[in-house]
């Protein structure tokens, strides 16, 4: 473990350097279309990436993919099975710091842009979950991380507006979205009796990570669900 975080610590980090970088100009070039101006940046990169992602020394979250192979290999899991474990924490830690990095990075930015008033999230890849393709058609403040979950990809784009458009802009793609739910699922009660998208899909406030996509019910695990030795 400890040869890992030597080698692949630095990595991870400069990673998070460049989501940083790529994002200011991508929003410095948004800005200088919407304004007809050019706002240059000065991006402290210390307070989007590494610890200012979850407020926790990244040496102690890239500790958690090894726990989770001891943890696997202690209940006599296959060392395979635990193997693969631990490399599914990684890959989900390492994609959410970077998706980190881009909202914090936004929000950062966002703070030299006045003309921009919220952010909205643009879906990217092949493939996208029915929580972002719900988020996406929703504006968020734009001191407000936009919600994500672990292994997001979705990008966050600032947008101007002259008043509050409302919490959903989209109504269109959330009505394509209720129709797919309904062909795929049977009946649908679009009044909300049944099952309203808008009303089971939540963000909750994560300890580390900010807000969080979710489901209605969901939570996170606390103190109380861990069995300590008394």
């Amino acid at each position: 473990m400890d040869r890992f975080q030597r080698t692949t610590l630095p990595v991870m980090l400069a990673g998070q350097r460049q989501i940083a970088s790529l994002t200011t100009t991508y929003l410095e070039r948004l800005y200088k279309e919407a304004a007809s101006e050019s706002v240059r940046t000065d991006l402290d990169f210390d307070r989007v990436t590494g610890r200012a992602l979850r407020g926790v020394d990244p040496a102690d979250v890239y500790e958690r993919p090894f726990k989770d192979v001891w943890t696997a290999l202690a209940e006599d899991v296959a060392f395979d099975e635990a193997l693969k474990r631990g490399a599914h924490r990684l890959e989900t830690i390492a994609k959410t710091d970077l998706q980190l990095a881009r909202t914090h990075t936004v929000r950062e930015v966002g703070d030299d842009m006045p003309k921009f008033t919220y952010t909205v999230r643009e879906l990217q890849g092949e493939y996208d979950c029915a929580l972002c393709m719900i988020a996406s058609t929703q504006r968020y403040r734009k001191r407000d991380l936009a919600p994500i979950h672990p292994g997001c990809d979705c990008l966050v784009k600032l947008v101007t507006a002259d008043e509050d458009p409302g919490q959903v802009i989209d109504e269109a793609r959330l009505e394509a979205i209720h129709n797919a739910v309904e062909a795929a699922l049977g009946d649908f009660d679009r009044g909300g009796r049944a099952m309203d998208y808008r009303k089971i899909i939540v963000s909750r406030e994560h300890g580390e990570i900010g807000p969080v996509l979710g489901y209605r019910g969901q939570r996170f695990t606390g103190p109380d669900d861990i069995n300590l030795p008394t």
